[in-house]
């Protein structure tokens, strides 16, 4: 049992967590044809579109109401309206996830109410479904924003309606944003791997995973989950959950469906694997494949092969909780000593992580903790950057942002073939990070080399 400790600072002096608002958008990135619109001020969105565009390299569809100090006191509830009304004639999307902001919920904001003013002023947009959002910023960060968010998508776009076996070969899979779209692709091939069609919400393996397309730039997302495909989601024969943090949208998804669900806190870790891998053979009805059977292998060679770099290293790790949780479990079952924890917000699964002490701060509670303790590498976004190079040490990036490293969102760390990878990433910066021992020279020595008297 873990202690969990609440830093008691009023502010963020170097910011670990983004915005939960930027969490909900990314939820809506999954879907296909679909305008996140954050409603907030100008800056608050040309915020979340930068990290957006910086990790993912790509254009980003996002829209804002564009708040400015009149609106702020007297109300904003016409540029939602006209925000709604210009997206709905110009792009014509399918989906539009109403996000709101910090501004906006200490303005108090009545998104429902003004939803509803703007039905009524233009029915004939009553085909495009929006979904609205509360994400306040005292609400949590990234992953909290995206849970809100997926449980009102699920609760909006799945109708409520007895368990259908019409699809018996469909699996549905809810995945949490620390999943990357390379993740994501995995978990298609794995599941694919069983005869199973998986229906992931979101699905940001093809949205954001860098792909060039026949349609060139578009103003709403391309590729994704479509609103079509999550309203067959009570077809499916089960639901893998993926992260403790969408346990409520979890919950929605089996009240409205009926369909039984499984669930995983994460993916890394041969008894995740082995777990996972087993459910996919029960609900399939299929044997394990012998091309899976020989990742297993590989990985268990390479746990061999990497357990001498990865014993006893003393490792820093700050991530939002779900992340946190999967790379804590990886690395203490590879034997490494987690010396410093810190997590980006609460949460319930931090108190059954196997260390001492974790803390719910930024990064300044992570560099004190380990300032006066030996310490060989740090894990945590790109904002880890600069407390990395203070405490002398390497920094492997994960999570979100990361704006200074190519390729950090198509990485693979789950399944037997992506933690493979992973564990020789570990073991590298690990030996790479390390002084060796220069080798001892004797003062009797008659020469250091036969060179030096060859001549």
């Amino acid at each position: 049992m873990a202690q969990v400790v609440l830093s008691g600072k009023p502010l963020a002096v170097r910011p670990l967590k983004v915005s939960p608002a930027m969490g909900a958008s990314l939820a809506f990135l999954g879907i296909d044809r679909a305008m996140p619109l954050e409603h907030g001020a100008r800056g608050c969105t040309a915020l979340s579109k930068l990290f957006f565009m910086r990790h993912f390299r790509e254009p980003i569809a996002l829209q804002t109401t564009a708040m400015e100090q009149l609106t702020v006191v007297l109300g904003a509830d016409d540029n939602v309206v006209e925000a709604l009304r210009t997206i709905c004639e110009k792009d014509g999307p399918d989906v539009i996830g109403l996000i709101t902001t910090g501004i906006a919920e200490a303005q108090g904001a009545d998104i429902p109410r003004t939803l509803r003013a703007f039905r009524t002023a233009h029915p004939a947009f009553s085909p495009v479904s929006i979904i609205p959002v509360n994400a306040p910023d005292a609400g949590g960060g990234l992953e909290t924003g995206f849970a809100d968010a997926l449980e009102a998508i699920i609760g909006a776009l799945v109708p409520t309606t007895e368990r259908s076996t019409g699809r018996l070969r469909q699996v549905n899979v809810l995945a949490s944003p620390m999943l990357t779209t390379g993740d994501a692709e995995a978990l298609h091939e794995w599941i694919g791997a069983f005869g199973l069609d998986a229906l992931m919400l979101p699905d940001l393996a093809s949205s954001l995973d860098g792909h060039l397309t026949e349609i060139g730039f578009s103003t709403l997302t391309y590729g994704g989950t479509t609103r079509a495909a999550i309203a067959r989601m009570g077809a499916s024969i089960a639901t893998l959950v993926i992260g403790s943090s969408l346990g409520r949208a979890a919950d929605v998804l089996k009240a409205r469906t009926g369909v039984p669900d499984l669930r995983f806190a994460g993916l890394m870790g041969l008894d995740a694997y082995d777990a996972f891998t087993d459910a996919l053979r029960r609900i399939s009805g299929r044997p394990v494949p012998r091309s899976i059977e020989r990742q297993r292998a590989q990985l268990m060679d390479a746990m061999v092969d990497c357990h001498f770099a990865l014993g006893e290293a003393r490792v820093a790790v700050a991530a939002d909780p779900d992340l946190l949780s999967q790379l804590i479990r990886f690395l203490v079952g590879m034997g490494a000593e987690v010396v410093a924890a810190v997590a980006s917000a609460p949460s319930p699964l931090l108190a059954d992580l196997p260390v001492d002490r974790i803390a719910v701060g930024d990064l300044e509670d992570l560099e004190d903790s380990v300032r006066t303790r030996g310490l060989d590498l740090v894990i945590a976004n790109s904002h880890a950057v600069q407390t990395a190079a203070r405490l002398g040490v390497p920094l492997l990036r994960a999570g979100f942002p990361q704006h200074d490293h190519f390729g950090g969102h198509a990485r693979t760390w789950v399944g037997y073939r992506g933690s493979r990878q992973a564990l020789f990433d570990f073991a590298n910066v690990l030996t790479a990070g390390r002084q060796l021992v220069a080798p001892y020279r004797s003062r009797y020595r008659a020469a250091d080399d036969w060179r030096e008297t060859a001549c």
